[in-house]
């Protein structure tokens, strides 16, 4: 360009009636691609073929009582889906997760019953309990530099053994002592694990709390500074501190939603069966993540959605009904599990790299 091109003083032409501004990589790009650049329509579609496939597949899913058992399988899964994503957004994970669920439910229970307290001081006492824990996985993870694979997976091993060793200790056996005589029992269970009728059909409560949740969670990611905050420090916690993004802050918060997230789900269990298995939740935490993975969250952090891992849970929901419906083995659950996730793996990674495409 001329020194004479450079001086000249550009004109903005404005737009004839009926055309649109738009730069050159918005026009080329077709709708389609700008869709599926959204990291929960991916998920959306394999949820609607998995459906449609079990709906031809296996004739009883058609019904509506066996459609809310699909919705409160799936809600149990979604529930700490949602924390899991918005901490993985935000460049970690825990692997604490699945164990912190009974770590809750045990505190809650074990809590009430042997000092014969109502039992929302044990929930109350639970929830202080959960949500220690992850802030403990967050400071830990902040003040020493460690990988949050390596923090989390010592969290693990930890509540792993206390919750045996513990339960066996004050009970004598591997299970709690059934709680469902207590002062406060039966309000604490309308709260966590309630049913309630809708047309002829019975649906867990849980299925409520998951979308509640999801909205809350979808409005905190778009509309919230805080949301700016977990996409800024999971993309890069250098250029975000560099930028005045309370980094420390904002990973120690997201471990405790994932804290929280625990106590609510085992607040749910404990209320569902009255009693809880201490060696229950080993497992359970790789769902979480395979469900927010599914749904369209990186590994890598900084990018992904709460709406996404709702559609991962019920696609998890689904398969796993699915299959007792159809009548097939149980154990080609797990085949299924694979064969989603690395389907959404690479998914992700082709939606990541035509979102970013220039």
């Amino acid at each position: 360009m001329s020194m004479t091109q450079q001086a000249t003083p550009a004109v903005d032409t404005p737009p004839a009636p009926g055309q649109k501004q738009s730069d050159g990589r918005t026009r080329q790009r077709p709708l389609a691609l700008r869709l599926l650049a959204r990291p929960e329509v991916g998920v959306f579609l394999g949820a609607v073929a998995v459906l449609v496939f079990f709906l031809f597949t296996a004739p009883p899913v058609r019904d509506g009582s066996s459609m809310a058992n699909i919705l409160y399988q799936s809600s149990t899964i979604g529930i700490m889906a949602l924390p899991v994503a918005l901490l993985m957004i935000g460049g970690e994970f825990d692997l604490s997760a699945g164990v912190a669920v009974i770590t809750s439910a045990l505190t809650a229970s074990m809590l009430s019953y042997q000092l014969t307290l109502n039992v929302w001081v044990g929930v109350i006492v639970a929830l202080l309990v959960s949500l220690a824990i992850g802030a403990f996985n967050g400071w830990l993870l902040v003040k020493t530099g460690l990988p949050s694979f390596l923090v989390t997976l010592g969290t693990f091993l930890i509540l792993q053994g206390v919750n045996l060793a513990v339960t066996k200790l004050v009970t004598e056996n591997v299970a709690t002592d059934d709680i469902s005589d207590m002062d406060g029992f039966a309000q604490a269970q309308k709260l966590f694990a309630s049913t309630f009728n809708v047309g002829g059909v019975n649906v867990k409560i849980t299925v409520v709390w998951w979308l509640v949740f999801a909205a809350l969670a979808t409005w905190v990611l778009l509309r919230t500074k805080y949301g700016n905050w977990i996409f800024a420090a999971g993309g890069n916690k250098h250029s975000a501190r560099a930028v005045g993004v309370p980094v420390t802050f904002t990973k120690i918060s997201l471990f405790m939603l994932v804290g929280f997230g625990a106590w609510f789900v085992g607040m749910h269990q404990l209320f569902s069966f009255n009693t809880v298995q201490s060696g229950e939740g080993v497992g359970q935490e790789l769902i979480y993540i395979a469900a927010a993975v599914i749904g369209g969250c990186l590994l890598t952090g900084g990018y992904g959605s709460a709406i996404g891992p709702v559609f991962g849970a019920f696609m998890f929901g689904m398969v796993q009904q699915g299959i007792v419906y159809a009548g097939w083995n149980p154990d080609w659950f797990k085949a299924f599990l694979g064969v989603m996730l690395l389907g959404a793996v690479l998914i992700n990674l082709w939606v990541q790299r035509t979102a970013t495409r220039r």
